[in-house]
């Protein structure tokens, strides 16, 4: 399994900060920049990780009126990044001006529009949250292939889960439906703030494309020593 399909967040508060990190994991060839890091620095970090041909995956989870959500999409697309996401609960008209907003941004000929993401349900809620906070009457499973399979209809490019639906969802949506999931976590890592978390290998067997992996690496003493045993765990399996 290839450590390119890992995806590690620059989920910093400066720019600087951002970049002391590119300069610690140098071998890191996708990064995720997040809402934190994007308001404080704007789109400099961006072009900074394009100069360096690094990928991007721009998490901004944008969510509102279609027209606004297109209007956003169409500014995204000509900053060239790779991912971008939006929530699926905007709707499908929403879901659906996106798409086609953001291939409308990427007007140079060099930039290839980005794929969009539907969230799905963020990783942070459980199954009781989603039930007793958020009053959806699904269970959670049947929820984020309801949300992935609206967001399929309305044409985006795929998904983000947690681990633990991606296999559901990758039979459900095909092979074709790009799935992140976040929130996944070696045996050896805390597990943080989330509640529906796997093993990377575990995860990619079950049918991810990327895994998102912050904190076991980016938090670790030596985050090289964690970037290099997630790589050589993914390597042995």
């Amino acid at each position: 399994m290839s450590p390119e399909r890992i995806i590690v967040p620059l989920d910093v508060a400066s720019e600087a900060e951002a970049i002391a990190l590119l300069e610690t994991l140098p071998e890191v060839t996708f990064w995720k920049v997040g809402l934190e890091l994007f308001v404080n620095s704007g789109p400099g970090i961006l072009e900074r990780l394009k100069n360096q041909q690094k990928r991007i995956f721009l998490d901004l989870k944008f969510h509102d009126i279609p027209n606004t959500m297109a209007g956003a999409c169409r500014a995204v697309g000509r900053y060239g990044v790779d991912l971008l996401t939006i929530h699926a609960t905007a709707g499908k008209e929403a879901i659906a001006a996106a798409h086609q907003a953001i291939q409308q941004g990427a007007t140079s000929a060099d930039v290839i529009p980005a794929k969009v993401l539907a969230i799905t349900l963020l990783t942070s809620i459980s199954a009781r949250q989603l039930a007793f906070d958020l009053k959806i009457p699904l269970e959670l499973p049947e929820y984020a292939l309801q949300m992935a399979l609206l967001a399929q209809a309305a044409g985006v490019d795929g998904a983000v889960c947690s681990p633990q639906e991606v296999g559901h969802l990758r039979q459900i949506c095909g092979d074709d439906f790009v799935l992140v999931c976040p929130g996944v976590r070696p045996l050896w890592a805390e597990g943080g703030d989330q509640k529906r978390s796997l093993t990377p290998v575990k995860a990619l067997k079950a049918g991810a494309d990327y895994l998102v992996i912050g904190r076991p690496i980016t938090a670790a003493e030596d985050p090289k020593s964690a970037w290099a045993r997630i790589c050589d765990e993914l390597a042995a399996s």
